[in-house]
């Protein structure tokens, strides 16, 4: 079935048809077993109004529109949200959920459905404006905790292939705070914070907000503890059906960005060349 998120933002839609969707959208767990005419008994509207709006998104009737709504449904009520962000009790809830063993399909599912909000979720202008932001800011500080270091490790890898002053705030000696004493307004701090949202990273966002230095923020939701602090906000679902947060989806936010990076930057291939001539020395690639 189609996104229904998209659906909203579709002039296909007229303004009845629009209010049908968000309400469906809202409340997916009741909509899916209502009735075309209880939905229009909910929202003051015809029920030929909510069967025109089945037909409208490319199902033949109601029915048929019901089915596929229930199946994306159960398919969703496999995953876990991330607004659960204890471990033991998103494992809790994983036993809660266990219907076969077809874990490896579950994931994926979710996976996919992280992967495909990215782009609802976020305009092309905002991967763009983040590439700009980064490419003219004198300093990169890239800050990330715990399990989302993996994200700032690519990242900081590939970003300092590309332009000059790239720090990684993280490190075994020092804190964010300690690398970051100089940052200023001509700097920028790019952020990876998913939950459980890290103390450290709420701090070291206020400083870098404090020195006037723009921010990067790469989080889960635009109601994140981190996202009042972006200069540009990146936001990407973590939702996974075990313990753990899926990284699927910010993997690919982070390439995105730094394949728009690549397309802007000034000097790459010099800078390459420098660092594999050395490396070639290594034998370390």
């Amino acid at each position: 079935m189609e996104n229904m998120k998209e659906l909203l933002h579709s002039k296909r839609l007229t303004k009845t048809q629009k209010v049908i969707a968000e309400y469906i959208l809202d409340n997916a767990s009741e909509a899916c077993f209502m009735t075309s005419t209880e939905i229009a008994l909910k929202l003051g509207v015809s029920e030929s109004s909510v069967i025109r709006f089945s037909r409208t998104i490319g199902f033949a009737g109601f029915m048929d529109f019901q089915k596929a709504l229930r199946k994306d449904y159960q398919d969703k009520v496999l995953s876990i949200s991330s607004s659960i962000t204890v471990p033991s009790q998103r494992i809790a809830k994983q036993a809660k959920l266990e219907s076969s063993a077809d874990y490896i399909n579950r994931h994926f599912k979710n996976a996919a459905h992280n992967l495909e909000e990215i782009f609802i979720q976020n305009s092309i202008q905002t991967f763009e404006q983040a590439a700009d932001t980064i490419i003219s800011s004198k300093h990169k500080y890239i800050a990330a905790t715990r399990g989302n270091i993996c994200l700032a490790d690519y990242f900081i890898l590939y970003l300092k292939q590309m332009v000059p002053h790239v720090t990684m705030t993280t490190t075994t000696t020092m804190s964010p705070i300690d690398h970051m004493c100089n940052i200023s307004q001509t700097d920028c701090l790019i952020l990876f914070s998913f939950p459980r949202y890290s103390l450290q990273d709420k701090v070291t966002a206020e400083m870098a907000h404090d020195a006037g230095a723009s921010i990067i923020v790469i989080t889960d939701k635009p109601s994140s503890e981190l996202a009042q602090y972006a200069t540009v906000l990146l936001t990407v679902p973590v939702d996974s059906n075990t313990f753990f947060n899926s990284m699927i989806a910010p993997q690919f936010v982070s390439e995105a960005l730094l394949e728009t990076i690549s397309h802007k930057a000034k000097g790459i291939e010099k800078r390459l060349d420098t660092i594999d001539k050395y490396l070639s020395k290594l034998g370390n690639y």
